[in-house]
Formats: C-alpha cells, structure tokens, sequence
C-alpha cells in the first residue's frame, strides 16, 4: 500500500480509544465535533443553561434601552452586592432540588441566623467571631433535624420544612425579644467585611487568572484520566478556547467594574461558594451520590450508595447556607429585625434556583445555577428600581420568568425522554 494510501486509510478498532471503536458511536473530534456535539445536545433537549444566558443578555440589554444607567458600572457594582445574600441562600436550594426535594424554611432559617448576630453580639456582648460561629451552627442543628425527620419519620420535606417556616420565625421572634430593631455598629469587621471591602485590581485580575488557569488544568487532567484508562479525551483546542474566554470575560468584567468601586468582598464570597460546591458536585463521590438519589432514589440504594446520609447532609448544607445568607443581608444593613429573612426572600432563593436551570424534579442542575439565576432575579428587581416602577411590577415579572423557566424544563425533559435521554 503507497504512503497516500496508507494517511487516508481509516483507523483499525486497536488504534481507537475503547468507547469509539464501536462504529455506531458519533465521534466528536476538535472545535467542530464539539460544536456539532452541543447542537446534538441541544436538540435532544438537554439545554443545560442556555435559556437562562439568553434570558439574562435580554434583560440586560432591554433595561440599558430603557435606562441607560443600568450597565453603568456604579450600578453593575450594587447589582452584585445585591446577589450575594439571598444568592447564598440559593446555594441550599440547589441542591435540595437535586434530591427532589424542597425547603420552604430558609428565610426563617437565615431570620434566626441574624436575630443571633444580632442579639449575641449587641447585648450579650460575645466576640462577632464567636457569634458569626453560634449562627452558623444554629443553621446547621436546623437542618440536622430537618434529615432526622426525613429519613427517621418518612415525613415529606413539604410538611417539615412548612412547619420549620412558621416555628423558626417564632423562634427568631423570641430570640429578638422586646427590640424590634437592632443595628449592628458600622465599625465591626462584618459590617466592612459586607459594605466597604472591595479587591484591589491586581487581586481581582489575579483570582481571574487562577480560575482560568484551573478550568484548563482540570480538563487537562480529565483528558490525561480518560488516555490512561484508554478512553477518548476531549479536544485540546476547545479545553484552551473555553479556559481563554472564561479569562477574557473574567478580566473585562474586573476591569469595568474597577472603574467604579471594584469588585465586593461579598460577592466573592458568594462565588467562592459556588465553586466549592460545584467542585464538590461534579469532582467527588458525594456529589455522584446526590445525582444519583436525585434521579432514583431505589436505584441508588440498590447500588450500595446510603441514601439516608445523603439526604441528611444535603438538608444540613441547606440550612447552613441560609444561615450565611442570613448574615451576609444583615451585615450589608447593618441591622436585624423581624422582617430580617422574611418578605420574599424563600421565594427568591427558591425561584433563583428553578430560574438558574435546576430541574424540580430532581436529579438535574448544577451550583451555578444560584449565581446565574439569583442574576436574572436582582437584574430585573434593579432595572424596574432604575425605571422608578414599585414593587408590584418586580413580582408580577419575576412569577412569569419562573413560571417560563418551569415550562422550559418541563418541554426539554419531555424532549430528553423522546430522544431517551431522560
């Protein structure tokens, strides 16, 4: 056979990765395979968070028409101070919706957290450290006995956590006593920590660096995984396009706001958040656990996984992370009350979560659902701010957009189950 012969003739099945030697199988080579892998996704229903992204550049772009101040960076910098809080909160949410499940109590949780910042170390005089500590451990007892409940009584998460709704805002009530306000001094470290602490430029163009940077060698080991374990490795070309315009968009992003006040210690704080459990989700046994619960919970048990412990500890992450929304909001205004964690923030932590892309029938989405969900959410409560329309419009608009978002994932997992996906 001649040299030409020999480049055009078609891999032998020993030469191909074990999970491509099967003919039947599509293989997705390069920037084009991926780009023709997405699109197969994409109308096999599983649309992951592209409606949201499209969502969010529609807002953006209506309010900027409407209110040219809107994409100011002034107002993009309160926009993710406003995120943080209930976005935190969100967190929890996501992953109670991965089991199935649901927590209607986070805002009462996240009221009792404060009423404890605020009460411990206003007039009882503990150390904010302390205090910070009591809180979160409060959050965390809450969602203790929410698993106990769950797991020992079978008693469904609707009931429990309904119930939890109207005994911790009692709670928060007696805690908070006679005071029907308490404010926090401004010169205390969570306060700063919430209201005046923002990166230096180098900081922010740093962390963009390392995140970037981290994206492209954690594909990169996942690709040297997959060749020892003689399986198909992804595209280098598209590992390094992705980690190159995550840097791209994270450097544009730090520099327009740097133009104002910078980047907010608290919402990085909140994105820290996601990346942990995003890592924690996607990278670790536990995160497969809670996947797998989520999509079958007697499947899981039959393949040795301990499904109680799982649900007791997503419960116990729920609680714990509306407690530290709790105290992020009452540090970013500097008091407590016995409004504090209530209105609507369960229904925007909860709507945040179904907006960002997490199924609500388990099984499905991802931590960064919160941030880009809890986005949509204080984007569109912002922009009517801007237009100097009342709140009234803010929930009318916020209901259809979680009602559109329910539809969307109710068609693409109809469509996922057509195409056996589901």
């Amino acid at each position: 056979m001649s040299k030409a012969a020999q480049s055009t003739a078609p891999e032998s099945p020993a030469e191909l990765a074990a999970d491509l030697q099967d003919e039947r199988l599509i293989r997705t080579e390069g920037l084009g395979g991926a780009a023709r892998a997405f699109g197969r996704r994409v109308r096999g229903g599983d649309l992951g968070s592209l409606p949201v992204v499209i969502g969010l550049v529609v807002i953006w772009v209506v309010f900027q028409i409407l209110n040219p101040n809107f994409l100011s960076a002034n107002n993009l910098v309160n926009l993710t101070l406003q995120c943080a809080a209930i976005g935190t909160i969100s967190i929890g949410i996501v992953l109670v919706l991965l089991l199935g499940q649901i927590d209607l109590s986070v805002g009462s949780v996240s009221g009792v957290a404060a009423a404890v910042l605020g009460v411990g170390f206003t007039q009882l005089h503990w150390p904010l450290w302390l205090t910070v500590i009591v809180a979160i451990l409060a959050g965390s007892a809450i969602g203790l006995l929410y698993g106990f409940l769950f797991t020992r009584f079978g008693v469904p998460s609707f009931v429990i956590t309904l119930a939890g709704l109207l005994g911790f805002l009692g709670l928060q009530l007696w805690i908070l006593g006679p005071n029907s306000s308490i404010n926090i001094p401004y010169d205390s470290w969570i306060v700063k920590f919430a209201q005046q602490t923002f990166l230096p430029p180098w900081a922010a163009y740093a962390l963009a660096v390392i995140a970037a940077g981290g994206m492209f060698l954690s594909d990169w080991r996942r690709n040297v995984r997959r060749r020892k374990a003689g399986l198909s490795e992804g595209s280098v070309a598209v590992v390094a396009l992705r980690a190159g315009l995550l840097l791209v968009g994270l450097c544009i992003s730090v520099w327009y706001l740097s133009t104002d006040r910078g980047t907010g210690a608290m919402f990085l704080l909140f994105v820290i958040l996601v990346v942990v459990m995003n890592f924690f989700l996607t990278r670790t046994r536990w995160g497969r656990s809670v996947f797998a619960v989520g999509g079958s919970v007697e499947a899981a048990r039959r393949a040795g996984i301990k499904v109680n412990r799982v649900f007791i500890s997503v419960f116990v992450l729920t609680s714990t992370f509306a407690a530290v929304g709790g105290l992020l909001a009452a540090a970013r205004l500097a008091s407590v009350s016995a409004s504090s964690g209530g209105t609507d923030t369960n229904l925007n932590a909860i709507a945040a979560a179904v907006i960002g892309g997490t199924s609500l029938f388990g099984g499905r989405g991802s931590a960064w659902s919160a941030l880009l969900g809890i986005l949509v959410i204080q984007s569109i409560s912002n922009g009517l701010t801007l237009m100097n329309l009342d709140s009234s419009y803010r929930f009318m608009i916020t209901g259809a957009v979680l009602l559109l978002a329910v539809i969307i994932d109710s068609l693409s997992r109809r469509s996922r189950a057509s195409h056996g996906q589901a």
